[in-house]
């Protein structure tokens, strides 16, 4: 199928991108500390964009792929709860001020959003010519199911973290943070801040 003939797609991600630079250059371009309320507006903002783009399905796709497209998304989005909490474990557990935090989110999710549509093609791929993974990955999937069912560990423990602990080893850091910046250059050359650290607790 010719790509134009996800057209709609297109506009979905030329719009998600033009606002996700409008939220980081523009809406927040200094740190600071969002009070509640604008945090749940901006919520139910991302949340809008997101459920209106069913009415484009819908007229694209017809009703089933508009009921298909609302589904996943709200699977998705409870889904996407339990990541709350994994955020505010890590921005305890390394002491990031308030007014950081959103700088760290935002390229925290980004990269997620990179990371998890290369795995996704890399999987769908993968099991297009070797269907028979699909067993094991299932398998991985009720292992990992029945770990949280029964009680398994589910704390963070980011010094337990292989690429955390590498990267503490291998690139040069300052100790102290320097407001929402990841590197600073000083008497010493370039350093990384401790943000650095929380990114990748997030990627990973």
């Amino acid at each position: 199928m010719p790509p134009m003939q996800y057209w709609y797609w297109w506009v979905f991600g030329g719009l998600v991108s033009v606002l996700l630079v409008l939220d980081l250059c523009v809406f927040h371009r200094h740190a600071r500390q969002e009070s509640l309320r604008r945090s749940l507006l901006w919520s139910a903002f991302w949340v809008a964009v997101g459920l209106s783009f069913t009415a484009l399905v819908w007229v694209v796709r017809g009703h089933d792929g508009a009921m298909a497209y609302v589904t996943a998304y709200l699977i998705e989005k409870s889904l996407s709860v339990d990541n709350l909490f994994v955020f505010l474990a890590l921005f305890g557990y390394f002491a990031v001020a308030p007014a950081n935090q959103h700088r760290v989110l935002f390229w925290g999710i980004l990269g997620a959003i990179i990371t998890r549509g290369l795995f996704i093609f890399g999987g769908v791929a993968l099991l297009t010519h070797f269907h028979w993974l699909i067993y094991p990955l299932g398998a991985v999937l009720i292992f990992t199911g029945a770990r949280l069912a029964f009680g398994g560990d589910t704390e963070v423990h980011p010094e337990k973290n292989p690429i955390i602990r590498f990267a503490s080893r291998v690139l040069p850091f300052t100790r102290e943070y320097h407001g929402e910046a990841f590197a600073v250059i000083g008497d010493q050359g370039l350093r990384f801040t401790p943000l650095v650290l929380v990114l990748i607790a997030i990627e990973t």
